[in-house]
């Protein structure tokens, strides 16, 4: 039993999955998700880190209510949901500026151009997707989250694949993007260095099935993260995350 919906006027995403499981083929049931609860307010940047296969593209599945097979409620912001996927997913037939007002029709012509030119996008927006870097393909999937004013962003690995300095760049754009327009965003990734250097909050899984080991708030603001800060919070989650999993 479920229950999924908006929260009204509120800007709040609170997330209660007390199971969320898969029957396999000889009929057995195996747990994914179990007792996953958190909320995040309008603005706020949460991720998660966890270990392949836990459970962590599951849980954003349920968040965006693509999954509604589990035991639990999710009440979501009121509004448009923004998703960034593992791989880009643009319609191969259709320009960047198409692929992005198919999703955004009703966005005007100021406001895409400030988007692209925050991406770097300006020079490619009649190109088709095969011509695009598997970079640049990566800028217009977020061009596209971005472009419907998103009341809540989700991210599931977004800049994986990617090489380490090209992934620091989008990742300095994502950033960016979020401090010019506050929005509820819940990343998940492998990556400890990306989700330091992101997030509000950090919030550890365990293996499969994933739960919550814990939550740590991140009190620096993204801006004024220097490289030592970064390391010192990696070092400390790092530790912690060691001695949870003990």
């Amino acid at each position: 039993m479920n229950d999924a919906r908006p929260v009204g006027d509120s800007d709040l995403l609170d997330v209660r999955i007390v199971r969320k499981a898969f029957r396999s083929a000889s009929g057995e049931r195996a747990d994914v998700l179990r007792d996953v609860a958190f909320t995040l307010a309008h603005g706020e940047v949460g991720a998660f880190v966890g270990p392949s296969g836990c459970g962590k593209t599951t849980m954003l599945r349920i968040i965006a209510g693509l999954d509604q097979e589990f035991d639990g409620a999710v009440a979501r912001p009121c509004g448009a949901i923004g998703m960034v996927f593992q791989e880009p997913r643009l319609l191969p037939w259709r320009t960047v500026e198409d692929n992005v007002r198919l999703i955004a029709p009703a966005i005007d012509a100021a406001t895409l151009g400030a988007l692209f030119a925050t991406l770097g996008l300006v020079t490619h927006r009649a190109h088709f997707p095969g011509e695009l870097s598997l970079g640049l393909a990566r800028r217009v999937a977020l061009a596209r989250a971005f472009a419907v004013e998103p009341k809540l962003l989700i991210l599931d690995e977004p800049f994986t694949s990617l090489d380490h300095p090209l992934a620091a760049r989008l990742r300095d754009e994502l950033a960016m993007l979020v401090e010019r327009r506050p929005v509820t965003t819940l990343l998940v990734t492998h990556d400890l260095d990306e989700a330091v250097r992101l997030a509000d909050r950090l919030f550890l899984l365990s293996a499969r099935p994933a739960r919550i080991l814990a939550a740590m708030p991140i009190r620096q603001q993204r801006a004024v993260r220097s490289e030592e800060v970064v390391a010192s919070l990696k070092a400390t989650i790092a530790r912690q995350q060691r001695t949870l999993e003990a």
